[in-house]
């Protein structure tokens, strides 16, 4: 005789993205005639590349918002505050890098606590943005999220280099460039697995980006600053400014 035992596993709904937005709950990009576009780097902060980013950025009076992930800060906070000294956004990627569409909401709630606490005791300030990772979105996700008081930012999905594939800079380069628009949001990362070449591939992607862009004339700016001057959201909403 054969038994079979079944479990029953319940899986969290996924809308779409124009009810998702309706919510006010995600934001993929934003509607805006200016010339402003906000470019994000996620998985860090890394001890090499992350400084080298943000002397880019220097170069090129552009901000950023870096999605950090708690266990990364945990191990080289000097790079968070420098980040944050120099005026750009940091916001919360989880402390673990959980990638499972399946994590629970109490699991979820305890990355976001922890990367929170010690971001804040770093800079003084819990971020109020949350990218998922991997950009993994369901309602059990953004619910969680919105519960502990974050709104979810994910990225124009035509903006993704995918430079986590390892291409060539001109390539991760030439894929932003050509697809840019006002109100983009640009997926980039500043620590990609454990082979050098790989972020040193989008540091250099991110030179050429940024003179396009200088050039063309738009200008680089957090998250938080794109949804205001979009007036997605009062300015109040967030904690976006450096340590004095």
């Amino acid at each position: 005789m054969f038994y079979f035992s079944f479990c029953l596993t319940t899986v969290a709904h996924t809308r779409s993205r124009e009810e998702y937005e309706k919510l006010g709950h995600v934001v993929w990009e934003v509607d805006t005639k200016e010339k402003i576009v906000a470019i994000t780097f996620d998985d860090g902060p890394h001890p090499v590349f992350t400084p080298q980013i943000l002397d880019i950025l220097a170069k090129y009076n552009a901000k950023a918002t870096f999605f950090v992930a708690g266990n990364k800060v945990k191990r080289f906070p000097s790079v968070l505050e420098r980040i944050a000294k120099e005026g750009h956004e940091i916001a919360n990627h989880t402390y673990n890098h959980i990638f499972n569409r399946n994590i629970t909401s109490s699991t979820l709630s305890s990355e976001l606590e922890q990367t929170d606490e010690i971001i804040q005791s770093i800079i003084g300030y819990k971020p109020t943005l949350y990218r998922p990772v991997g950009g993994m979105h369901n309602d059990l996700i953004i619910n969680t999220a919105v519960k502990n008081g974050k709104l979810v930012i994910l990225w124009s999905w035509h903006l993704d280099a995918e430079d986590w594939k390892n291409p060539a800079a001109s390539q991760i380069s030439r894929h932003i460039t050509k697809g840019i628009r006002p109100g983009n949001i640009v997926l980039l990362h500043d620590w990609i697995g454990t082979e050098y070449s790989r972020t040193s591939q989008t540091v250099k992607g991110l030179e050429t980006t940024l003179r396009f862009l200088y050039q063309n004339g738009y200008e680089c700016v957090t998250v938080s600053e794109l949804l205001f001057r979009s007036e997605i959201i009062d300015q109040d909403y967030f904690n976006t400014f450096p340590i004095e």
